[in-house]
């Protein structure tokens, strides 16, 4: 079977994202044809940059793009290139502890966070209640495929 999921280009900004034991590259390339599965939709014509970054350089394209002066965990810029969906761009600091103070595998909250950015890409928003109820329905049923339980189920 011919895989739907885009091509995928990593640019790591902030070695310690260097973890060969998490492979990174191998499970975000599962998660994101998992997605594409979904979805039901063909992206192999399209490219996506997942940016593995750092809390100052969030915050800085953060204060730029939203006009909020903080970092956050993930920022997703569409492209207006033909064949580039966008840039998925998260921030090491501010992944690394929600994952500790929701005592979440770092995979797993990191899958969750580039299902959520690759979502943005498509058009789902979580600005309004309904918007988000459909993203938040989404994501839970793609990571649910990942074996990831839903990440807003309230322990």
């Amino acid at each position: 079977m011919k895989t739907k999921k885009p091509l995928l280009n990593f640019i790591l900004m902030d070695e310690r994202w260097n973890d060969p034991a998490l492979s990174w590259e191998e499970k975000i390339s599962q998660a994101l044809e998992k997605a594409t599965d979904i979805l039901g939709e063909d992206f192999s014509s399209m490219e996506v940059s997942v940016v593995l970054s750092d809390d100052r350089h969030v915050q800085d394209l953060n204060k730029t793009f939203r006009h909020k002066d903080a970092p956050t965990n993930v920022l997703s810029f569409e492209s207006e290139m033909e064949g580039e969906l966008g840039d998925i761009i998260l921030a090491y600091e501010t992944v690394m502890k929600e994952a500790q103070t929701g005592d979440l595998p770092l995979i797993n909250h990191t899958v969750h966070l580039i299902i959520h950015g690759f979502l943005h890409l498509l058009g789902y928003d979580h600005a309004e209640d309904d918007d988000a109820h459909k993203m938040e329905n989404m994501e839970i049923n793609i990571l649910k495929t990942l074996n990831i339980k839903n990440p807003y189920e309230v322990l």
